[in-house]
């Protein structure tokens, strides 16, 4: 392997790391739950499995190819590892979150599309649809996932968590946090007794749409 391709994969393995520990630090997993990767040509960085995110260092990188087959690192990658490899097959993405995030978590036991209430769900590509229950770890709950992902960059799983992702974990955990809040403000507005929240129609949410693609810094 050689020195640049070395230490392409350390900076991400340090990016995944960092992404862990943040989603832990901001609420969105307890403990070892939820898991990050990021992809480096054909290789595939991932959290391993029971390992606390603050004991991961630079030696501990776990790799697999886009098949599955460890290819770095000694520990046990992810149970939720189809999860992850169904994303990249099944899109450009270079990095993936997957959380446990409480108020989204709930949500994805209510409705099987979150309701249109603020404009944010224009960052996900549109109303983010939940991806019906199959046990973690399993090939099933990846095929329902990417199902659900069609046309988006984000969903929830039901009575599980979120997925989320984008060409950079900076990305992808943006979506993740925008999808939690989002599901915040529909409980919170749903939980006002005698009041329905107000939502955006279909034409509503492709105006933003439109508005975001020239939307930031040019270059």
């Amino acid at each position: 392997m050689s020195d640049g391709r070395q230490d392409a994969i350390a900076r991400a393995w340090e990016e995944v790391v960092a992404t862990a520990r943040r989603t832990r630090e901001e609420g969105l997993v307890v403990g070892t739950s939820g898991n990050v990767s990021a992809r480096v040509g054909d290789i595939v960085l991932v959290t391993p499995t029971g390992v606390p995110y603050d004991r991961l260092g630079p030696g501990d990188a776990v790799g697999v190819d886009l098949e599955g087959r460890q290819v770095l690192g000694g520990l046990v990658p992810t149970s939720e590892l189809p999860l992850h490899l169904a994303v990249y097959r099944g899109s450009g993405a270079r990095a993936v979150v997957h959380t446990h995030a409480v108020h989204a978590t709930a949500v994805s036991t209510l409705v099987p599309e979150v309701p249109l209430v603020h404009y944010a769900a224009a960052l996900l590509g549109g109303p983010v649809r939940t991806a019906p229950y199959a046990r973690y770890g399993t090939q099933e709950l990846a095929d329902h996932m990417l199902a659900a992902l069609r046309d988006r960059t984000g969903c929830l799983l039901r009575n599980h968590g979120t997925v989320t992702y984008g060409d950079s974990l900076d990305e992808a955990y943006d979506r993740t946090a925008q999808l939690e809040w989002m599901c915040r403000v529909w409980l919170t507005a749903s939980s006002v007794p005698g009041h329905s929240p107000t939502l955006l129609t279909p034409g509503q949410l492709r105006d933003v749409q439109e508005a975001l693609e020239g939307y930031g810094q040019p270059g």
